[in-house]
């Protein structure tokens, strides 16, 4: 995947944070450490976001939705 360079301002305490888990070989660069904070950050947003949508849903509704759409195969599933 390509890369592209950008300007990054941050302060001089997380600089220095980062800086320290760069030379304790937590992160291969400032860069790697940044990339790897935002593809994070990201994530965790897509997963909050799935689960604000999730809980939008009527629990309910889509559980007569789901016995409805197997009415007719529940007949047809062996004895367990």
């Amino acid at each position: 995947m390509s890369k592209t360079k950008v300007a990054v301002t941050l302060e001089s305490t997380l600089l220095d944070e980062l800086d320290d888990l760069v030379a304790a070989h937590q992160f291969p660069s400032r860069s790697g450490a940044i990339e790897a904070a935002v593809s994070e950050q990201l994530a965790r947003l897509a997963r909050t976001r799935l689960a604000r949508e999730v809980a939008k849903l009527d629990a309910q509704e889509e559980k007569a939705l789901a016995e409805e759409g197997m009415g007719a195969e529940l007949g047809a599933w062996p004895e367990y």
